[in-house]
């Protein structure tokens, strides 16, 4: 999947405080903080959103929107250390409204539009073939988040289930489900 890399930024730049014209740095995550990590995780959370959504222009927008997001709300962010676990959750949160508006749109659309392949669609059409993703697809929507969480990004069962907002046995539960279903749908495509 071609994935556009963030252009890397000269310098920080200084927000100024309205009141008295200070960098706001008080409480909460800094902008520094914030754009670093954006240099060292953008590409992750990418992939992230690619394994939840199905085209790449809307990965790049779910992944920027979630960088905007936390930026704006860098304040509630405390502690600087879970800066990437409010990025992971917000990516997943936008990845399944943008699912649902795909889902409401093709309720709403009186007769089909045809069938006209965008170049990020044909891009993306090559990791298409990959028979886990094809198998990833199939899987129920918690299956496929426990797993990409789990596996792709490589967090703990808690931490999956802090960021899914679901229990510990939850997280076991889907992720023992996901793979079982995953070894039959790719013993059925071999």
């Amino acid at each position: 999947m071609p994935v556009i890399a963030p252009m890397p930024a000269t310098r920080p730049t200084r927000i100024p405080d309205q009141r008295d014209g200070a960098e706001d740095i008080a409480a909460g995550t800094t902008v520094d903080h914030l754009t670093e990590t954006y240099r060292a995780h953008y590409r992750s959370l990418l992939g992230l959103a690619a394994l939840l959504l199905d085209d790449t222009a809307s990965c790049e927008d779910v992944v920027q929107e979630a960088f905007i997001r936390v930026h704006s709300a860098r304040k509630r962010v405390r502690d600087p250390e879970k800066t990437l676990a409010y990025l992971r959750q917000t990516v997943v949160n936008l990845s399944r409204s943008a699912l649902r508006r795909r889902i409401l749109g093709l309720k709403l659309l009186s007769k089909p539009m045809p069938d006209m392949a965008s170049a990020e669609e044909g891009a993306y059409d090559q990791l298409e073939r990959d028979a886990l993703i094809k198998a990833m697809k199939g899987l129920q929507r918690r299956q496929r988040e426990v797993l990409v969480l789990r596996y792709f990004a490589d967090m703990t069962e808690a931490q999956v289930a802090e960021t899914l907002g679901v229990s510990l046995g939850s997280v076991k539960a889907y992720g023992s489900r996901g793979i079982a279903a995953l070894r039959v749908a790719m013993e059925a495509q071999a």
